[in-house]
Parts: C-alpha cells; sequence; structure tokens
C-alpha cells in the first residue's frame, strides 16, 4: 500500500505524525511525506520519499500577515490563523501538491489537525483520508475559520469542501480522556493513536548525565520560539533571585543553531542544539515548555510533570488543559515575572501531586492504541 502524510512544514506538526508513518514503513507500505522543503532533513533522516510543494513557514506566516495585517503566529485572531493555514497555504502550495500527489497515486492519505493541503489532496483525487489530531480540543471558533475559509479554494476547482474539521474519514486522536480528546467534535470515525516523544539520531553527542540528589529540569520551547536571547533570559531568570532554585536545568534552542549562541550566566544551566525529545527526558523530574502538542504529548508519555509557558498559537489550549489535569502548571500566555517562573518550577518539582498526575496521564497513554495496530487496522479497512 501507499501512503502518503500530509504536515505543515514545521517540526511540531511534521513529528506526532512519525509514529504510523514508521509503523506503515515497517510493515513494508510505501510511505512518502508531502510538505515543504524546508522539511527536507527531516524527512531524509526517517528515508521516506519527499515530495516538496509550497513554501517554509516563514513565508507563509508573511503572506498571511500581509493579507490580514495579524501576525498568525500569535494564535489569537481566527482570520490570521485561517489565511494561513487555509489561504496563503493553499493559493501558494496546494496546486502543485496535488500534481505531485496524483503521480505518486497514494491509497491513503493522513495528515495532521492543521493541515489543508492533505485534506485538498484527497478530495482533489478522492482518496481516503485520516486525520491525526495534535492535542486537546481546538477552539471551535478557529476550526470554523479555518474550513470556511478552504471551501472557495475547493469550490473553485469542483472539489468537495471540507465543511468542518477535522476532515477525515478517521480521528485518529494523539490526546488521552483527561487532557480533553472528547472535546474535539467530529463526524469521523475515531480511534485513539499512541503518541511518544520525538526519536531520532543524536545532533549533539549524549545527553550529560543528571548530578546525583540535584533535580534536573529540562527547558524547551520547541523548534519556533526557542531563540538564542529567549532562552538565554529565561534561564537567567530562572536561576536569579534571592531563593535560587537548587536544581539543574537542560536548555535547547532553534534547530541549526550553536548552543554557543545562548548567553547565559548560570552555572546551573547546560545548553544543547535542538534534537529529539525522547533524548532530552531520561532522568528529568520536571520541564518547562511552550505546550506545543508534541512536546505535551511526549513529556507526558514519559510521566514527566509540565510547567507550561504558551508562546503562541494553539500552546494556550495546552497549558489550560495541563492545569486542569492536575499534571502541571500552566501559565498565562505573554511576559511573566521570573519569582513567577520560577515558583511554578519550585511546585511541580517539590509537591508530588504534579508528578503523580503526570503518571495518571502516562497510564493513560500507555493504553492508547499502539502506531503498528493503527496501521494494521487502516490497512484492513482499505483492502
Amino acid at each position: 500500500m501507499k501512503v502518503l502524510f500530509s504536515a505543515v512544514p514545521s517540526q511540531g506538526h511534521f513529528y506526532p505524525l512519525l509514529p504510523l508513518a514508521r509503523a506503515f514503513a515497517r510493515r513494508g507500505d510505501q510511505v512518502a511525506v508531502l510538505s515543504a522543503a524546508a522539511l527536507a532533513d527531516d524527512v531524509a533522516v526517517e528515508g521516506f520519499e519527499h515530495l516538496q510543494a509550497g513554501p517554509a513557514p516563514d513565508a507563509l506566516f508573511l503572506e498571511a500577515a500581509r493579507r490580514t495585517g495579524t501576525d498568525a503566529a500569535a494564535g489569537t485572531s481566527p482570520a490570521a490563523v485561517a489565511e494561513f493555514f487555509a489561504g496563503a497555504r493553499l493559493d501558494l502550495g496546494g496546486d502543485a501538491a496535488l500534481e505531485l500527489a496524483r503521480a505518486w497515486q497514494p491509497d491513503l492519505i493522513v495528515n495532521e489537525m492543521f493541515d489543508l493541503v492533505g485534506v485538498f489532496v484527497a478530495a482533489g483525487l478522492d482518496v481516503p483520508l485520516a486525520t491525526v489530531s495534535t492535542g486537546p480540543g481546538v477552539p471551535p471558533e478557529f476550526l470554523g475559520a479555518i474550513a470556511a475559509n478552504a471551501a472557495p479554494r475547493f469550490d473553485a476547482r469542483g472539489f468537495t469542501a471540507p465543511t468542518a474539521l477535522p476532515a477525515g474519514r478517521w480521528l485518529l486522536e494523539t490526546c488521552p480522556p483527561d487532557l480533553g480528546a472528547s472535546r474535539t467534535p467530529t463526524t469521523a470515525e475515531r480511534w485513539t493513536l499512541r503518541p511518544e516523544p520525538h526519536q531520532g539520531p543524536a545532533t549533539a553527542g549524549p545527553v550529560p548525565a543528571p548530578t546525583p540528589g540535584r533535580p534536573r529540569v529540562l527547558v524547551t520551547l520547541g523548534s519556533h520560539f526557542a531563540a538564542p536571547d529567549v532562552v538565554g533570559k529565561l534561564l537567567d531568570d530562572l536561576t536569579g533571585g534571592d531563593d535560587p532554585l537548587a536544581v539543574d536545568f537542560l536548555a535547547t534552542t532553534l534547530p541549526g543553531t550553536d548552543a554557543s549562541a545562548v548567553p547565559h550566566k548560570s552555572p546551573h544551566a547546560t545548553v544543547l542544539p535542538f534534537q529529539p525529545l525522547a533524548q532530552l527526558l531520561p532522568g528529568v523530574s520536571a520541564a518547562l515548555i511552550h505546550g506545543g502538542a508534541g512536546t505535551t504529548l511526549g513529556s507526558l508519555a514519559a510521566g514527566v510533570p509540565l510547567v507550561v509557558w504558551p508562546q503562541g498559537a494553539d500552546q494556550p489550549v495546552q497549558a489550560a488543559a495541563v492545569n486542569q489535569a492536575g499534571c502541571g502548571i500552566g501559565l498565562a500566555p505573554g511576559p511573566v515575572d521570573p519569582e513567577t517562573l520560577r515558583e511554578a518550577v519550585r511546585k511541580v518539582v517539590t509537591d508530588p501531586a504534579y508528578a503523580a498526575g503526570a503518571a495518571r496521564i502516562q497510564g493513560q497513554i500507555a493504553d492508547m492504541t499502539a502506531p503498528e495496530q493503527v496501521a494494521a487496522d487502516l490497512t484492513a479497512r482499505l483492502t
């Protein structure tokens, strides 16, 4: 069988698809990825064929901002978010993606929740579509705006437009019950798909072992928000004050950025280049994260309690879900004073209730359907 995975061209959108893509590849199926050249290195590492179409995220953000006057990365305007995902991205790459997919002839397309190119191609080729969720339920006004913005592009080509999102025949739900999976309304057949922390080859050698008797806290703002100056200031804020935290910090910066570019003063902080989350989590007592869905679910799959400081996009949704589930502390988006950050980390590291909450979510994730079984079940439905 030929399975085409389609994703917005950023690691945060692509990585949640990998467990299922790898499962299909292990079965002997042909797997390809439909996305922009920005993901070329990530796709090449997996050994998948790459159908390259459309511009990189930076170009899409600029075009969406030009059309709406609003920064879609902030995630606060449904119109700007809809223009990024369903306007600019379809206009600048949809037809090219369709022609590449038509030549490749997939039997199944798998997209992630915010990828409208996969929906567009599935409609144009009349190929079954499965959609992988990307976290707790997205506010309906955002999904509605994305679907509405996509509709004229579908109609103009004679394709059946999605009336709601997710648009796949199957919704592969990666979010466990206590994080609000049931808040994603859909008419699709709902299955679970067990999430996992992103795995891949080491990019900077082995991660240093934790110091015995001293908790380690991972600090990661993902693949978009972790600029060196932002991470450096964050580490200095966390390790400063009159009552400094008795923990060590392990931090990452942006993909392709030298870790030495992160300016910080603390002897208790180590900065590594961006690398797979699965390599960073062993020995970690807690994690301070931006709230990207993949990082949130991957950390909780390892039983790590969280402090979520949302930077934009849908990250406030993850922060609220973590708060409500008792597996960490979700902060409000926007600037946060250093003492608030330090106190949140202190609570999550020292209060066993947060570790217990993370362990409960870890158990729910472990009970979800393994990617190998989902691949087998989808194959059975199509053959």
